[in-house]
């Protein structure tokens, strides 16, 4: 019988705790729930790119370079997808990216392609060029990239893996 007088209101309190189950994800909640990247989150992932990018080449890891120019481009798709237009900017990121960034971009990557060192830091640099003329253009001028001056990541080689 002692059992019972405890047992009873335990069980009663316990299931006035719980909480109720959420309700399932319907694709008019998951849409609203979606999460956009800001644009300073993406264009600073594209300034690490950036840097990674001429570390690579300059290292002659043309296969992380490749990588690093596949990830650029995948970011500056992602400006023009969650960004194209932005707060008083007197020209679209989805008009500035593809006119002003897409050309250096694949000059970058044919020098790369062929292993070109030469070739590969005069496109980077017109690269660079293009990054800081679109900034300028979506006056963001404030903010210019250059050819990194020290490697920030101390604890990734980027030389070539032996063979």
């Amino acid at each position: 019988m002692r059992f019972f007088t405890f047992a009873i209101p335990l069980a009663l309190l316990s299931s006035g705790c719980r909480q109720p189950s959420p309700a399932p994800a319907t694709p008019s909640n998951a849409a609203a729930e979606a999460y956009a990247p800001g644009l300073g989150e993406i264009m600073t992932l594209q300034q690490m790119r950036h840097t990674k990018l001429w570390l690579a080449g300059e290292a002659g890891n043309w296969d992380l370079a490749a990588y690093e120019i596949k990830e650029l481009g995948e970011g500056f798709d992602d400006v023009v997808r969650f960004h194209p237009t932005h707060e008083e900017s007197p020209v679209a990121p989805k008009d500035a990216i593809p006119r002003m960034v897409t050309v250096p971009l694949m000059e970058v990557g044919a020098a790369v392609d062929k292993k070109d060192t030469k070739g590969f830091e005069q496109a980077y640099d017109k690269l660079t060029s293009a990054c800081n003329d679109c900034h300028r253009a979506t006056n963001f001028a404030f903010n210019r990239v250059q050819r990194p001056a020290m490697n920030p990541y101390p604890n990734q080689v980027f030389s070539p893996a032996p063979e």
